[in-house]
């Protein structure tokens, strides 16, 4: 069991150091008016559903990108709010914690 915690959370940290990349190499494209080489949204919310929403939030709030775009600004806290969630119930329900 603990390998199996420890793989989940080099994934998530993975994904998470991924994810913070794309939301900056799009926010440098976008102040370089590199407009046909950003990083779709799309793209930007897969990451933070497959464990990224940590990433992209920090990535939203100390890179000042996409913060005044409602979808990010309330979806990616709810997508972060149901991982944790997720986990909660997980750690629950595998009887990793009482």
């Amino acid at each position: 069991m603990k390998e199996m915690l420890w793989g989940i959370g080099v994934y998530l940290a993975v994904v998470n150091i991924i994810t913070y990349i794309c939301f900056w190499v799009d926010k440098y494209r976008a102040r370089h008016n590199r407009t046909r080489k950003r990083i779709p949204e799309d793209s930007l919310f897969g990451l933070a559903i497959l464990g990224g929403s940590i990433g992209a939030w920090l990535a939203m709030y100390t890179l000042h990108h996409k913060t005044h775009h409602p979808k990010f600004t309330y979806g990616i806290p709810f997508i972060l709010l149901l991982q944790i969630a997720g986990v909660v119930w997980a750690l629950y329900y595998f009887s990793v914690i009482d």
